[in-house]
């Protein structure tokens, strides 16, 4: 019995999908719910698998090829006894793995393999979220692009996850009124809370002692303060948010992804380190689920981890905030009429103008920063 391979149902934003590399060819045994080939779409990642078991005797579409929802793009054929006990006719279990910070779609079965040229989606992991001078995701080098000898060029299209990721960041400049306020934050008190306790919070909580604890906490502090910074315009509405769902921007050879921390403000020091523990491996095995990847009332994005000194975050949509950390650098700075080197921080709040007031977002900024260098009530006793 022949069994054709389709394309799965795509969420109704999106129209059609590209091929990659085909992982079996003509002639190969295939099992069922075997991976045969990866789509990339604008949003996520599909992989299409195998509806039965059999002989794959038939590819009708090419690595590359633009391919839309319902086509047929292989052919398998079963003998008696394989597949036994599946209905006849075709089948396609479609899952998904959101590698951009606007996921829609279906998912299920998370893909695992990287795009050909691609190295394995970069993550952080659980021990490098407390190295010093790391706030958020350390992530290893990108690949080396190939090198290009003098006097020549070469072309090659942007994937569609590249592709909507630049249309979001054009779309966000068009429609939000951005500015950026700065301040900057002495990290001593914070390094010194996390060397009393870092030791007897791994051994109760089984999870490190890391910065983002302080930071999300600080941030979900003061929200109470200035909740309009959780808040989002919808037409001629704003739309106000009792929960804070922080998003941990984390970059990857695919493209952004924004996994989100739901309900912060109800969390403990020790879930946030145990959430973020959980969103690195799951990263680093490409197992982030739609859901994972959807919503967000707020976001977080840490240049500090390539050794940006300072930036000017962009807005993620429609949410109307977004806090930027940077690297920790050894400044001097005046206290008390004395000159003192302290681990200083440079942070930077980008808002939407429309929403936001000046005052409102520079006193955030500020109840942050205050939160951070008196940082004993971010962290309970362990």
């Amino acid at each position: 019995m022949k069994i054709e391979v389709r394309v799965p149902t795509l969420s109704d934003s999106v129209a059609s999908g590209t091929l990659l590399p085909w992982r079996k060819q003509v002639g190969e045994t295939v099992s069922r719910d075997e991976t045969l080939v990866d789509l990339e779409t604008d949003k996520v990642i599909l992989e299409i698998p195998a509806p039965a078991s059999g002989v794959l005797v038939e590819l009708r579409r090419e690595e590359g090829a633009v391919v839309k929802a319902d086509e047929v793009v292989a052919v398998i054929e079963t003998g008696e006894g394989i597949g036994a006990g599946q209905e006849a006719g075709t089948a396609v279990i479609a899952s998904a793995v959101a590698f951009s910070h606007e996921a829609e779609g279906r998912g299920g079965k998370q893909s695992s393999l990287p795009a050909k040229g691609e190295a394995p989606a970069a993550a952080v992991t659980p021990a490098a979220v407390t190295m010093e001078q790391k706030v958020s995701v350390p992530l290893p080098a990108a690949p080396a692009a190939a090198v290009i000898p003098p006097g020549e060029s070469r072309r090659e299209p942007m994937s569609r996850l590249r592709q909507r990721v630049a249309e979001r960041l054009v779309a966000a400049q068009h429609t939000a009124a951005m500015l950026t306020t700065f301040n900057e934050v002495n990290m001593q008190p914070v390094n010194e809370l996390r060397q009393r306790f870092k030791v007897e919070f791994e051994v109760k909580h089984g999870v490190k002692l890391g910065y983002m604890s302080f930071f999300m906490r600080a941030v979900c502090q003061a929200m109470q303060q200035f909740p309009v910074v959780n808040a989002a315009i919808d037409g001629n509405d704003v739309v106000w948010q009792g929960d804070v769902d922080i998003g941990i921007a984390i970059s990857s050879p695919r493209g952004l992804v924004v996994p989100i921390l739901r309900r912060a403000q109800t969390l403990s020091s020790a879930e946030i380190e145990a959430a973020i523990a959980d969103f690195a491996r799951r990263a680093r095995d490409a197992k982030l689920t739609l859901e994972d990847l959807s919503g967000g009332t707020f976001s977080i994005t840490n240049g500090g981890v390539f050794g940006s000194l300072l930036s000017t975050p962009i807005l993620n949509p429609p949410q109307s905030a977004i806090l930027g950390m940077h690297t920790i650098q050894e400044r001097p700075v005046a206290e008390n009429g004395q000159v003192v080197i302290r681990p200083m921080m440079y942070l930077a709040l980008t808002y939407d103008h429309r929403l936001i007031d000046g005052r409102d977002a520079v006193q955030f900024l500020v109840a942050v920063k205050a939160a951070l260098e008196a940082p004993a009530a971010l962290l309970p006793a362990p």
